[in-house]
């Protein structure tokens, strides 16, 4: 529904006039442009300037300068067209029961470990020719990767732990949190670790992503404290079998621990109070937000990841 009785009145020769002026600053230009008169032109700037109770455009000796509020409607109307020209073209609907499709998913291990597998398995079980391509999480977003359409999704971990581009589209997937892995011959006696235990043990570090910053030792720096790493490994299975017969710490996810430690072998506490959690989002570009392919592979992905979160 609409916020005002006055903009019922507009129509789409208005916001093509809006967006002709924008980008050309001059009637004179913008009556050629659309093949309309000048007082055609200036009757739906009346028309805009009523229904949006603003003046919108400003007329200078270099043209048609936008005001605050036109700039700022700018994009959405920009939108607007663009939305009803998808629906006038009838866009064709994904169906990945009638093609062969590889996705591009750049995404670290708790996402190939937790949530690639159940999808996997759904598209073998609904028999789709669907191809999942995995390329590792480096330093950070790989925006223009999504930009170019080499990726489709890109799964990072959350929140603020990557810089944010604001032409990207995000959405939270599912939230986790950590606890302390240790061999079950060396496991503390106190259900939870206090931070002086947890700093004073060596740890084993699976590194999620090529950073030298984490979530772990950003939150211990905050407290003024640190840990002894002893080693940095590249999977989570590599990190269990190093911990192995010692009496190092592990800190993993709670739903990576829950998966692949043998509860023979491995034991856990909780980690010290105020360590934060995280969540896993999912990001892609603006430029597919509305393909067929690209919506469904999306959903393919909540739903496993709700599936997830109500476990």
């Amino acid at each position: 529904m609409l916020n005002s009785n006055l903009l019922r009145k507009l129509d789409m020769q208005d916001l093509m006039v809006f967006i002709a002026v924008y980008e050309q600053s001059s009637v004179t230009d913008v009556s050629e442009a659309l093949f309309v008169s000048q007082s055609t032109v200036s009757y739906c700037l009346k028309k805009l300037r009523t229904s949006f109770e603003d003046e919108l455009f400003i007329n200078t000796r270099t043209g048609m300068r936008p005001t605050y509020k036109a700039s700022s409607m700018y994009g959405h109307v920009q939108k607007i067209l663009e939305s009803i020209n998808l629906c006038h073209a009838g866009a064709s609907v994904f169906d990945p029961t009638q093609q062969a499709v590889t996705f591009n998913i750049c995404a670290p291990e708790y996402f190939e470990q937790l949530v690639l597998p159940r999808l996997l398995k759904r598209f073998d079980f609904d028999d789709l020719p669907v191809m999942v391509n995995m390329h590792k999480f480096e330093t950070d977003v790989p925006a223009e990767e999504l930009r170019d359409g080499s990726l489709d999704l890109v799964i990072s971990f959350g929140p603020n732990f990557h810089r944010h581009h604001t032409d990207l589209k995000s959405r939270m997937l599912l939230e986790d949190d950590l606890v302390c892995v240790f061999d079950k011959r060396a496991t503390p006696l106190e259900p939870r670790l206090s931070l002086q235990a947890f700093t004073e043990r060596r740890h084993v570090f699976p590194t999620p992503w090529t950073s030298t910053t984490n979530m772990v030792d950003g939150w211990l720096a905050r407290q003024a404290q640190k840990r002894q790493i002893v080693a940095r490994s590249n999977s989570y299975s590599a990190a269990l079998k190093m911990i192995t017969g010692t009496d190092f710490i592990l800190t993993l996810p709670r739903r990576i621990q829950r998966l692949l430690t043998n509860e023979a072998v491995f034991n856990h506490c909780e980690a010290p109070n105020g360590l934060p959690g995280f969540t896993l989002d999912m990001q892609w570009s603006q430029q597919v937000d509305q393909d067929s392919a690209n919506v469904w592979l999306r959903e393919q992905v909540i739903k496993v990841c709700s599936e997830l979160e109500a476990a």
